[in-house]
């Protein structure tokens, strides 16, 4: 989904999305492609180091996605996308999240720094970090919905409370602290909207969630292919 995100977006924009996201598949799917954690641990790391090679400006290692992230990522942000990686630690282990705050944090510092990272390097102001962080970790939360069957099939305990009154109140928590038309900020020009993208669908399935809350433990959360198209489209402008 964000990189089709990224590919409605305006061309220049690509420039700066596009090392982003390809840097957080390479984040998240290094604790899945070993079954040994201290390995998982291993692939984390190299990447931290990569992050402070970045943010010390030094030569940074030589990667497919490093390389085009250094001409883009400033030091202070490096640091930012370090506690992203260290966020992403929990999917190395079975243990589930120490309670709802441990939870917020982990859809804060991934999906949330990462619309946030993507949306500031794009114009975005400080003022409006907070509401695009909020965006983007109720688009992490709907994500993270989504993979509960599969997380859980991998032996994993993805929820602290997987009834489905809990799940629905996860939706309707995050949809209550849903920001407004951001469109509109003062503190996010044009340009910067393109990291917003990626959220194009994150609302209708919070209410989705919401209603039907079975549908996550179900593994049918999701629009239609023909409302996933509308909406991408109309989310462009």
């Amino acid at each position: 989904d964000r990189f089709a995100a990224a590919m409605a977006a305006p061309v220049a924009a690509r420039r700066v999305l596009l090392p982003l996201y390809a840097f957080n598949v390479e984040v998240s799917r290094a604790p899945w492609v070993t079954s040994e954690p201290m390995i998982g641990e291993m692939r984390l790391q190299w990447w931290r180091d990569a992050l402070e090679e970045i943010g010390a400006a030094r030569p940074v290692r030589r990667h497919e996605v490093t390389v085009p992230l250094a001409e883009v990522l400033h030091a202070p942000l490096a640091s930012q996308l370090d506690e992203l990686i260290a966020a992403r630690r929990w999917d190395l282990y079975t243990d589930a999240f120490e309670d709802t705050a441990h939870f917020q944090d982990y859809l804060k510092k991934t999906g949330g720094r990462l619309m946030w990272i993507s949306a500031h390097l794009l114009g975005a102001h400080v003022t409006a970090a907070s509401a695009i962080v909020a965006l983007g970790s109720a688009t992490a939360l709907v994500r993270f919905l989504a993979a509960v069957p599969d997380l859980e099939a991998r032996g994993r305990i993805p929820l602290i409370d997987g009834r489905k009154g809990a799940v629905a109140e996860l939706a309707k928590t995050a949809l209550a602290a849903y920001p407004g038309r951001l469109r509109d900020h003062a503190g996010i020009p044009r340009k910067a909207r393109a990291a917003l993208i990626e959220a194009w669908q994150t609302r209708p399935l919070l209410e989705q969630i919401a209603r039907a809350p079975e549908r996550v433990a179900e593994g049918r959360v999701g629009l239609s292919e023909f409302e996933k198209r509308v909406r991408l489209f109309l989310a462009t402008f």
